[in-house]
């Protein structure tokens, strides 16, 4: 028996209406699709850390969610989970020409152009941001968005530009503040947000990643601080907050941060 096949077997049980789990009973495609997202999350956590062991474990709990939404697929009579595999075997022999066909390819950065090219041929619709999912965390939703806005020629040359999109947003904001409006504050704060993601993109850095990383040295920084201010025997209140600055270099110090 194949390692795949056991654990099909095992989703089959799970989901049997004659001794399968009730709770396995119960659930739909919507209520194990958060589940789905936090295992890929998990997933990037486990690499973050650099922690094998715990990526092994976290890519067994995604290939789980893949099974159980294939099972739920099959149980519908829609699709199974071999079709899912051929689906997505087709795909790559299909998006990587330049492996499976005789088409030359230069370096990755073409690969990626090529690829966002065969895809588009792909979908139903003409519109450029049609397909670009909704689900999708917002900061890498807009930087696919505006990856797939500057296949049309609709984007800055180089960063200089996006980041002067960064300032004026910026501009537009402190002008919202002053106002009052919070509708107004709202959306130039997402203006700004999504400025600053065409910047990564045009620095090839994901958002989503810088921000995983900028909460991970937050979270690291803060407790060093908390351990400084617990030392004191003061109340977090005591404290001006030029102080707990002090502390906080001290942490970044500590750390090794230069950022």
């Amino acid at each position: 028996m194949s390692d795949i096949q056991k654990l099909l077997e095992i989703m089959a049980r799970l989901r049997s209406a004659d001794g399968g789990c009730p709770w396995d009973l119960a659930q739909t495609f919507e209520t194990i699709a958060p589940y789905t997202i936090e295992e890929a999350y998990e997933v990037a956590e486990a690499i973050a850390n650099g922690d094998m062991r715990e990526l092994e474990q976290e890519l067994g709990d995604l290939l789980l969610q893949v099974v159980y939404h294939a099972r739920l697929a099959q149980e519908a009579e829609q699709f199974e989970f071999g079709d899912v595999v051929e689906a997505i075997c087709s795909k790559m022999i299909r998006r990587h020409p330049h492996v499976f066909g005789d088409t030359p390819m230069t370096d990755a950065k073409a690969q990626s152009a090529a690829w966002e090219d065969i895809k588009a041929q792909e979908t139903r619709s003409d519109r450029v941001l049609s397909d670009v999912p909704i689900g999708l965390p917002a900061l890498t939703r807009a930087a696919k968005l505006g990856r797939r806005a500057s296949r049309v020629g609709f984007d800055w040359p180089d960063v200089v530009g996006a980041r002067a999109k960064v300032g004026e947003e910026l501009a537009e904001l402190d002008e919202a503040v002053c106002s009052g409006d919070r509708d107004a504050i709202e959306a130039e704060m997402g203006d700004v947000l999504f400025a600053l993601v065409n910047v990564c993109r045009h620095l090839e850095l994901d958002p989503e990643t810088c921000a995983r990383m900028a909460n991970r040295r937050f979270q690291a920084r803060f407790e060093q601080l908390e351990q400084a201010v617990e030392a004191s025997g003061r109340e977090w209140r005591s404290f001006e907050l030029e102080e707990l600055e002090a502390y906080w270099l001290a942490a970044k110090k500590a750390l090794g941060d230069s950022a």
